[in-house]
């Protein structure tokens, strides 16, 4: 019986060209250098030169950073900024933990509270801060609840500390739902007989939290911390909403961010100096997010 023999004729590899990979990422690198390298690039420049928004300018070295050491809305924007974080920060990073642990429980209607916690981050900032205007209004809801309970009319934004304060508060309410996702994912990683063995050594609920929960989602509350200290010195939209274009009473509530839209804005906007205030934000932002994971690495160690 003979037998029949298979012959396979000569393979053909395909070599692949050098320049491949950079074909699929150049899409992705064409957009990040229109939308994020460009313009760092051309803010740094012309934060040493005097560009205004109709005229190019000229090079001024390190005139607009001098100038910024003796301008005292920088200064009082500077304060407000560093504020906002140490206000805000905090809640941000402990608040959105104990609500995770609040909804993560399985029992009947939790979908509901989850969706409902999650409300405030998909609305509008614009929306949310108007309708808080509205409730903080000398004539608003809260000042009629107020006045109605004996305690008298409240001046919420006409306050400079109060129109700070009321604007983290709207920042906090928006952001527990987001930095709660965040947490409920980490949570969902907790081993429970770490929860179990502590309940069979007596441990109560709060000793629970800070022994076994805290130290299994460390690495969370610093990404959130990082995340959320960011976002507060960079706040411009509720404060902006709060305290009016002006910054409130004598611009006493402006924040960096704000100072640079109305320095660099209009057909006389000083571009250059607006530049300037961008860089200093730049690099302050960037300094937090090192502390914070300096301090996370030594606590590690």
């Amino acid at each position: 019986m003979a037998s029949s023999t298979v012959s396979s004729g000569p393979r053909r590899v395909r070599r692949q060209l050098p320049s491949s990979p950079w074909l699929f990422a150049a899409p992705g690198l064409l957009i990040a250098g229109a939308f994020i390298l460009y313009p760092f690039v051309s803010t740094l420049v012309n934060s040493f030169t005097d560009r205004r928004t109709l005229v190019p300018g000229e090079f001024v070295g390190l005139a607009n950073f001098r100038e910024l050491l003796h301008d005292d809305m920088f200064w009082i924007g500077l304060r407000n900024s560093a504020l906002y974080v140490l206000g805000v920060v905090p809640a941000l990073v402990l608040l959105p933990l104990l609500l995770a642990m609040l909804v993560q429980k399985s029992v009947p209607g939790i979908s509901f509270f989850r969706s409902a916690f999650y409300t405030p981050v998909v609305a509008s900032i614009v929306v949310v801060g108007l309708i808080w205007v509205w409730m903080l209004d000398e004539r608003g809801l809260v000042n009629s609840v107020l006045e109605t309970i004996g305690v008298g009319r409240i001046g919420f934004l006409s306050d400079q500390w109060l129109i700070l304060l009321s604007a983290m508060a709207v920042t906090v309410w928006k952001g527990l739902g987001y930095y709660m996702i965040i947490y409920l994912a980490a949570l969902a990683n907790v081993p429970r007989e770490l929860h179990e063995a502590a309940a069979v050594d007596g441990a109560g609920a709060l000793r629970r939290f800070v022994t076994v929960t805290m130290p299994a989602v460390r690495s969370t509350m610093v990404l959130v911390g990082a995340l959320a200290s960011v976002a507060a010195f960079k706040v411009f939209s509720e404060v902006y909403l709060m305290a009016g274009p002006d910054g409130g009473p004598a611009g006493e509530d402006t924040t960096l961010v704000m100072l640079l839209q109305r320095t660099g804005t209009g057909l006389t906007g000083r571009v250059g100096y607006a530049s300037a205030i961008s860089v200093v934000v730049f690099v302050v932002t960037l300094a937090l997010m090192l502390l914070v994971l300096r301090a996370d690495r030594k606590e590690e160690s």
